[in-house]
């Protein structure tokens, strides 16, 4: 029996919406996914770039009604939204003071949401200066994250959005010991980083953002043994006698490689040659 897919609730509330607006369909089940444990909640929305409020009459319907509905904008015409119930501010998402104003009027607030002007700059400074402004167990969502690779906007770029999110994957990773690093800003309010297509999503929660600690349950493992080091070994002596037989029949060479191969470097070798052949399969 063919099974009938049903719609995502929030694309049915997009289509029924009285002011324009415009999404890529892919979207809306990313919304249906992260936005739903907020659905019943009375929480503080902010969109960044509004367009015609046609978004912002759709999470008004969606979210509680009882919900604060934010649109920001560098339009001045976006204020005349404020007649369906919104607070419109009129701001550079890139200005650190414009976010500093507007979080010292509005407080914290539970999601915000960047469908602005799509360039480095402007999405990277919305998080930046954003972060420590978001309620524990609140979202921060950049949509057209594909900008990244597009060179209408200066991508692909070592200063891309996308490699930005690069570097808040390190700051979360200091929060393991075995690091040693300390943690700043990112590693003590971001708990994860969810990577759709075209959007990004970072889970802001500063209580589960702690210096993971090693655990046992004190069951007796003397008689365990970690395989991991030796499978190394045997996988490297294959690929040697393999790829590389004319070595073994060398005398002074065959030395020389038994101390690399006790050092990891053909070990290490070996797994790279492996790792690049998947690499070219993303890259196709």
């Amino acid at each position: 029996m063919k099974q009938i897919k049903s719609e995502s609730e929030i694309l049915k509330i997009f289509k029924k919406s009285s002011l324009f607006s415009n999404k890529w369909s892919s979207y809306f089940s990313v919304y249906d996914k992260i936005f739903k444990p907020y659905k019943n909640k009375i929480i503080t929305f902010v969109e960044i770039g509004v367009l015609n409020g046609g978004s912002l009459l759709m999470w008004k319907k969606y979210f509680s009604k009882n919900s604060t509905i934010i649109g920001i904008d560098l339009n001045p015409e976006a204020k005349k939204l404020e007649k369906y119930g919104f607070k419109i501010f009129i701001g550079n998402q890139t200005e650190k003071l414009f976010w500093k104003d507007f979080y010292k009027k509005i407080g914290k607030v539970d999601i915000l949401l960047d469908d602005g002007g799509h360039k480095n700059l402007h999405q990277i400074s919305t998080v930046h200066y954003s972060l420590s402004n978001i309620k524990n167990g609140g979202l921060i969502v950049v949509e057209d994250t594909s900008a990244s690779y597009m060179r209408e906007f200066s991508n692909p770029s070592e200063y891309s959005f996308i490699n930005y999110c690069k570097n808040i994957i390190e700051s979360i990773h200091r929060r393991s010991p075995l690091l040693k690093k300390n943690l700043n800003k990112y590693s003590k309010k971001v708990f994860s980083i969810d990577f759709y297509e075209s959007i990004v999503v970072f889970n802001i929660n500063k209580n589960k953002c702690k210096k993971s600690k090693f655990i046992t349950n004190f069951i007796n493992t003397n008689n365990l043994n970690d395989f991991r080091h030796d499978a190394y070994f045997q996988n490297t002596k294959k690929f040697i006698n393999k790829k590389l037989e004319f070595i073994n029949k060398i005398k002074f060479l065959r030395k020389i490689i038994r101390k690399l191969l006790y050092k990891n470097f053909l070990i290490e070798f070996y797994e790279n040659a492996r790792i690049k052949k998947i690499l070219k399969d993303i890259k196709r």
